[in-house]
Parts: structure tokens; sequence; C-alpha cells
């Protein structure tokens, strides 16, 4: 996985920066005659697609790693009076109470069947 910052400052190269780059280049050739039109517009749609296959695959790990929650919140419907609620956090609190935001992943357990029970 990279990091958020080489992320996101790769993600700004794939779907901004090159295309934009591309773009400028391939007009200006045929405004101006520069040489070898295909060949830099072609590299920087090579590298392009090779940047947006890179993040692909970093995001498709982070988000099956779990990487993305900050805790659990574990919700027990088995008993049918009552629901009983856990929470359990990967950081401390004082840690967690600087940040904008935390994402809990929910988890409850398979409800039990009149069998089951």
């Amino acid at each position: 996985m990279l990091s958020n910052k080489l992320y996101d400052s790769l993600k700004w190269a794939a779907q901004i920066g090159l295309p934009a780059l591309g773009t400028l280049y391939a007009s200006l050739a045929v405004i101006w005659g520069f040489p070898f039109a295909d060949e830099v517009v072609g590299t920087i749609v090579a590298i392009d697609f090779f940047l947006g296959v890179i993040l692909g695959l970093s995001n498709r790990a982070y988000h099956r790693s779990g990487a993305k929650y900050d805790g659990e919140l574990l919700v027990d419907t088995r008993d049918p009076s009552k629901d009983i609620y856990s929470l359990n956090l990967d950081e401390p609190l004082d840690k967690l109470s600087q940040s904008e935001s935390i994402t809990l992943k929910v988890e409850t357990p398979p409800r039990l069947t009149d069998s089951q029970q």
C-alpha cells in the first residue's frame, strides 16, 4: 500500500496532471510543429495507464486490509430482549479525539435460529 500523501499525489498526476500535459503537448505540436507528437503523447498515456494500475492495486489492497477502520462496533443481537454494543478501538481515545472523524466497521454475529437456541 502507498502512503496517503503519495497516493493522493499520484492520483492527482494520473487524473489531472498527465492528461493535461498530454493534451497541451498534442495541441502545441499541431500549432507550432513540435517534433515527435505521437511519441511524446503515447509515452505520457503509457505512464498514466501504469499509474492507474498501481493506484487501483493500492486502493484494492487498502480496502481489503481493513486499514481504513479505526476500530469495530460489535453488535450482539442474539438476545431477543436486548442488543449489546461493544466498541473495540485500534488507537487510544485521546489520539482518536484529535481526529476530524473516525470510521468503524460494524460486526454482528449471525442470528440464532429457533433450532439453535
